[in-house]
C-alpha cells in the first residue's frame, strides 16, 4: 500500500517542479557585443549592391495593419517581380533593384520574409502566413496548459510566446545576420520605444548604442516587437549593455549634442540616441508596436538618410554617390478614419472613443510624415546637385572623378500605394473597413494582393519612373 502513495508523491513532486520551472520562464536575452565595428555588421552601408544598379536607389516602406497590410505589400512585391526594366543594357526585374525595405507591424512580416528568403516568398508565404489563421494559432498557444504557467512569469509575456510561434512556423529560427548573408535588400524592422515614444529600428547602428549584436538577434522577436499592440500583446524587452563595447558616438551626434542646434530635429534625434548610452538609468528597453511612432516605416527611412546633417554626406557615407534616381514606394494600408460617431446622438461607448483616439493620431502623423518627405525631397535635389557638381572648383573636380554622368542628374519619386488612390468610393470603403487582425478570408487576401498590384500600375509617379528608366 505504501508504494502507490510514494509513486503518487513522486509524481506530484515532479509536476510541482515542472510548474515551478515554467513559472520561471524568461525571454531570450539579446547578445552582448564586445567591441563596436563601425565598418561591419547589419548596416545599410554594408548591404550588398554588386548586382544592383548604383544609379537607382529603390526603397520600399510597408505600413502596419495586420494581415491586411501584409497582403497589400505582398501584392506590390508581386507586381515588382513582373515589371521589367533595362539597367546597364540588360533586362532586370524591378524587384531585383530594391535596396532596402522599411516596415512596421503587419508589413514587417512580408518584409522580413522577403529579406530572408528572397523570391521564395512567392512559393509559400501565402500558406505560411497570409492565408493562415495566425490569430487563432496564437490564441491556442496561449491557452495551452504548459504555456499558462510560463505566462505567469514576470519575465515572459504574450509577445515572447508569439515570437516563439513566428520563429518556428514562419522565420525558421533565422537572424538578421542571415538577411545580410543572403545579399537580399536590408530589412529595417521598426518598433516603438515605450519609454520615449520614439521609433526603434533593428539595425546595428541602433544596437551599437546598447552594445548588442543585432546580427545574432532573431528576426521573429523583432517582428513580434514591431507588431506588439499595447494592451493585447506585451512589450519585447532588450538588455542594455551600454558602456561595455567602447562605443564612440559619430561626429554628427557629438556636434548635435555639444554645439549650437543647427537642426532641432537632428538635435532631438541625437538626444534620443544618447539616452541609450546610460545603462544604469535605462538597463532595459521595452519595445511595442511600431505604429504609434511611425506607422508607415517612412520616418525610419528618412532618419537613416539624414543623420549626418545633409543628404549628400549621407549618400557618400553609404557609398551611394552615383545615385541618379531615389525611389520610395510607400505601401500604406491605412484604416478608415470615419467612425460614424458624429452621426450618433447617444453617448459614445468606451470602445468607440478608444477606436477614435487611437486611429486619428496615427492618421494625422502619417500625413505629416509624407509631407515632411515631400518637402525634404525638393530640398535634397538642390543640395545633391550643388554638392555633387561642386560649390567650388575643388569639390567639383574631386567629384568629377568619382561620379559618372551629369552631376546635376538627380530625381526623387514618391510612389504611394494606398486605398485612397482607388477612384471608386465603394471599393475604398470596402478595403479601409477590413479588420487589422491576423486573420482574413482567402478571398479578402486575394483582393488585397490584386488591389496592391493595380494601384501600383496605375500610379502616375510609377509610370513616370518606368518611362524614365527606358
Amino acid at each position: 500500500m505504501k508504494k502507490p502513495k510514494v509513486r503518487w508523491l513522486l509524481q506530484l513532486g515532479f509536476l510541482l517542479a515542472a510548474l515551478f520551472s515554467m513559472g520561471c520562464a524568461h525571454y531570450p536575452p539579446n547578445h552582448l557585443l564586445n567591441e563596436v565595428s563601425p565598418e561591419g555588421g547589419y548596416r545599410l552601408r554594408n548591404s550588398e549592391r554588386s548586382d544592383r544598379s548604383d544609379e537607382l536607389l529603390l526603397v520600399l516602406t510597408f505600413s502596419g495593419g495586420g494581415t491586411r497590410a501584409a497582403a497589400l505589400s505582398y501584392g506590390v512585391l508581386e507586381q515588382l517581380a513582373q515589371t521589367e526594366i533595362i539597367q546597364r543594357g540588360r533586362k532586370r526585374y524591378l524587384l531585383d533593384e530594391v535596396d532596402a525595405i522599411s516596415a512596421v507591424s503587419g508589413g514587417s512580416f512580408t518584409a522580413a520574409y522577403y529579406g530572408l528568403f528572397g523570391w521564395k516568398i512567392f512559393e509559400d508565404f501565402e500558406t505560411r502566413f497570409l492565408k493562415k489563421n495566425i490569430q487563432k494559432d496564437l490564441f491556442m498557444e496561449a491557452i495551452e496548459a504548459g504555456n499558462w504557467f510560463r505566462l505567469w512569469s514576470s519575465t515572459f509575456g504574450r509577445s515572447d510566446l508569439a515570437a516563439e510561434y513566428y520563429d518556428k512556423n514562419i522565420f525558421e529560427g533565422k537572424t538578421f545576420g542571415d538577411i545580410l548573408a543572403q545579399g537580399n535588400p536590408l530589412i529595417l524592422i521598426n518598433a516603438t520605444d515605450l519609454a520615449l515614444g520614439s521609433h526603434f529600428t533593428f539595425t546595428q547602428d541602433m544596437f551599437d548604442l546598447i552594445c548588442s549584436d543585432v546580427a545574432r538577434y532573431p528576426v521573429s522577436r523583432a517582428v513580434a516587437a514591431s507588431s506588439a499592440v499595447p494592451g493585447i500583446l506585451t512589450p519585447i524587452t532588450l538588455y542594455n549593455y551600454a558602456g561595455t563595447c567602447n562605443y564612440d558616438p559619430p561626429e554628427w551626434m557629438k556636434k548635435a549634442l555639444d554645439g549650437p542646434p543647427l537642426s532641432r530635429r537632428r538635435t532631438q534625434l541625437a538626444q534620443i540616441y544618447a539616452s541609450y548610452l546610460d545603462s544604469k538609468k535605462r538597463p532595459y528597453i521595452h519595445l511595442v508596436d511600431g505604429g504609434p511612432s511611425d506607422n508607415l516605416g517612412l520616418r525610419g527611412a528618412i532618419d537613416r538618410l539624414t543623420p549626418r546633417g545633409d543628404i549628400w554626406s549621407s549618400l557618400q557615407y553609404m557609398r551611394w554617390e552615383n545615385t541618379r534616381k531615389v525611389v520610395i514606394i510607400l505601401v500604406n494600408a491605412q484604416k478608415e478614419t470615419d467612425t460614424g460617431s458624429d452621426r450618433l446622438e447617444r453617448t459614445l461607448t468606451s470602445g468607440q472613443v478608444l477606436k477614435s483616439i487611437t486611429n486619428f493620431p496615427i492618421t494625422r502623423f502619417n500625413f505629416e510624415t509624407i509631407e515632411l518627405f515631400r518637402e525634404n525631397a525638393r530640398m535634397w535635389i538642390e543640395e545633391i546637385r550643388s554638392r555633387r557638381c561642386g560649390a567650388g572648383k575643388e569639390e567639383g573636380a574631386a567629384n568629377a572623378g568619382t561620379v559618372q554622368g551629369a552631376c546635376a542628374d538627380i530625381d526623387f519619386y514618391l510612389i504611394e500605394v494606398d486605398f485612397e488612390s482607388l477612384p471608386d468610393k465603394a471599393e475604398r470603403a470596402y478595403f479601409t473597413s477590413l479588420p487589422t487582425s491576423f486573420h482574413l478570408s482567402f478571398e479578402e487576401v486575394d483582393l488585397l494582393r490584386a488591389v496592391g498590384r493595380r494601384v501600383l500600375i496605375n500610379s502616375p509617379e510609377f509610370k513616370r519612373l518606368l518611362a524614365d528608366l527606358k
